[in-house]
């Protein structure tokens, strides 16, 4: 994923693809976390790549767990506390 910015700026999330999340609702989830980082006060750049980079962690995990092909949305959202605290 490249984050660019109207400055010019590019960043790159550089985890591991996940083909886990080519299902329909997983950019929402990523959208939501973005808006709320956005809502709690965070620089527009800032939380596009924080947003990015909890949601591949979640997805990582997700698909630990359940696999690409069995994991949902749904079961992203069900990872983030323990992405935030970073169990």
């Amino acid at each position: 994923t490249h984050i660019a910015t109207p400055d010019g700026t590019v960043l790159m999330n550089t985890s591991t693809p996940n083909s886990g999340l080519a299902k329909g609702g997983s950019g929402d989830v990523l959208a939501g976390m973005i808006a709320s980082f956005l809502a709690q006060g965070s620089e527009p750049k800032i939380a596009a790549a924080v947003g990015c980079a909890l949601h591949s962690e979640a997805a990582s995990r997700c698909a630990g767990r359940l696999t690409k092909r069995a994991m949902l949305p749904s079961d992203l959202i069900g990872e983030l506390p323990g992405v935030f605290a970073m169990d």
